[in-house]
């Protein structure tokens, strides 16, 4: 076993500094900027617009009520599913180890991640619900491989390159399902839950070198509990995910606000150290791009998933049929993930001195992956390590809903490879993984995660990339209709477009 893993990790680093190092990081600021630029910094110049009809319309019924349409689901639907795959162990966890390997100054680069990624989200979004299609049962299939084959691929001389690189996404889809969704969020729910809950006579029994029998009976669990939601359908794991995940994101960012509150003299200093932390020439010039850098992008990625192509596949069973409507869900979907979430905790970390801001000290008996665990302890301990449980549970649910939402996307991948009847298949697979997650040692989870990620990114932002001509004007066509009060024909459906092309054909 010892003998596998080793070879597992080797073969990682090789694929891990390829993809991030050489080129993700490079891809990432290049489309995220192209993406920004073409759509006029939509994010900025109509935030009003956006922001009223994401989080100001969260009390109509026709965005929150359950629809009855077949294969489809609400737009609040459709975003808490997608924030229950995003907000998971990469907004706690994650965070703390980008601040622990990058310093501060990795706060910074996820933030900007962030602002560009609103827009590469966006764009993934648009193109999503623009090429989606109704599969074999009735449901509504969208995502990377669809825009990739048919929109990449009607390009002149492009149609096998899209159908390859559609294969392709399909597969690092699958793979990062694995990775990202179910063995790298296992992994940190048992880290948490073990050190927060211990039963020492369930952890001090060794079922092999390292790994212990509590540890195995948490994976069973949870197992046994994606099992009852998963195999039910999109529809459950939406209903599961609309319940927890408002719940729990806003019990987090109440009890970071607290902690904040009561450490105000440390907010100076902690932004103090972000800045200076991303522009220290040392860390700026360390390496190919410095180690802050790196790590902001590849944990706000992990941590919000724009430019992953990964939300697209949920967020295309929307019953909205405006793609600029679902698009600005999307931005909003990163600005909670990363501008929100992924906030608070940095803040909180930096704020409450479980991470020394001069020494880069860890609070005393904390690593990466319980640190977030003990700064709530610092305020929240009431005897009884409350703060520590407390995070136990939130990673419990942001970790466990993360796994569901990853087994929709994966079913998709799946679905596009071998049919739509055969995606209970890929659903016991993945429920199998988990049970790796939590055996698997921390550092070699997360860096497979790392590295799936990466494979995944590569294709989706060549599709969006050959395709933002399209996103300029799907956004100019809704805007002109919408906001400038032009007459002008919807641009809604590829398939749409394509048979009304079909029939001026014949009638020529």
């Amino acid at each position: 076993m010892e003998a596998v893993l080793k070879w597992i990790q080797e073969v990682n680093d090789v694929l891990n500094t390829f993809v991030w190092t050489k080129t993700g990081v490079w891809l990432l600021i290049a489309v995220g900027v192209l993406m920004t630029l073409c759509t006029k910094v939509f994010q900025i110049t109509h935030i009003r617009h956006w922001f009223k009809n994401t989080l100001g319309s969260l009390f109509k019924k026709d965005v929150i009520g359950h629809t009855k349409e077949k294969g489809s689901i609400s737009p609040f639907q459709a975003l808490c599913t997608a924030l229950a795959a995003t907000i998971g162990t990469g907004n706690i966890a994650g965070v703390a180890a980008a601040i622990v390997i990058g310093g501060p100054g990795a706060v910074f680069w996820m933030w900007i991640a962030a602002f560009f990624g609103m827009m590469t989200n966006y764009s993934e979004n648009v193109l999503g619900i623009y090429f989606r299609r109704r599969n074999n049962n009735g449901e509504w299939s969208g995502g990377a491989m669809y825009y990739l084959r048919d929109g990449l691929g009607s390009k002149k001389g492009m149609k096998i390159v899209g159908s390859v690189l559609a294969v392709l996404f399909c597969i690092f889809t699958l793979l990062a399902s694995f990775g990202i969704g179910s063995m790298g969020q296992v992994n940190k729910i048992v880290a948490n839950v073990v050190k927060a809950f211990d039963v020492p006579a369930l952890s001090s029994v060794q079922v092999m070198d390292g790994i212990s029998l509590y540890n195995v009976i948490i994976g069973a669990v949870i197992m046994l509990l994606t099992s009852l939601i998963v195999l039910g359908g999109l529809k459950r794991i939406a209903s599961v995910a609309e319940k927890i995940v408002p719940f729990m994101v806003i019990l987090f960012v109440v009890g970071s606000v607290v902690i904040i509150g009561i450490n105000y003299a440390n907010i100076i200093p902690a932004f103090g150290a972000i800045f200076a932390g991303a522009f220290n020439l040392e860390a700026g010039l360390g390496g190919l791009i410095g180690t802050a850098i790196v790590q902001g992008f590849k944990r706000g990625v992990f941590s919000n998933e724009a430019g992953l192509g990964s939300s697209v596949m949920v967020h295309s069973n929307s019953n909205v049929k405006e793609p600029v409507k679902q698009g600005m869900w999307g931005i909003f979907e990163v600005f909670a993930d990363t501008m929100v979430v992924c906030t608070m905790t940095a803040l909180v970390v930096l704020t409450s001195g479980a991470y020394n801001l001069k020494t880069g000290a860890l609070l005393a008996g904390y690593d990466d992956a319980t640190l977030v665990g003990g700064a709530f302890n610092s305020v929240f301990d009431f005897g009884i390590n409350f703060g520590e449980k407390f995070i136990a549970v939130a990673m419990f649910l942001f970790a466990f809903t993360t796994v569901l939402g990853w087994s929709h996307y994966g079913s998709k991948a799946w679905e596009y490879l071998f049919g739509a009847k055969s995606t209970v298949v890929f659903k016991v697979i993945h429920i199998c993984t988990i049970m790796f997650g939590a055996v698997m040692t921390s550092s070699l989870a997360w860096d497979v995660s790392d590295t799936f990620n990466g494979l995944m990114m590569i294709p989706n932002l060549i599709g969006v990339v050959a395709l933002f001509p399209l996103v300029m004007k799907i956004t100019n066509n809704y805007v002109d209709r919408n906001l400038k009060g032009k007459a002008t024909e919807a641009m809604i459906s590829y398939q749409k477009a394509q048979e009304e092309e079909n029939k001026e054909t014949v009638e020529v």
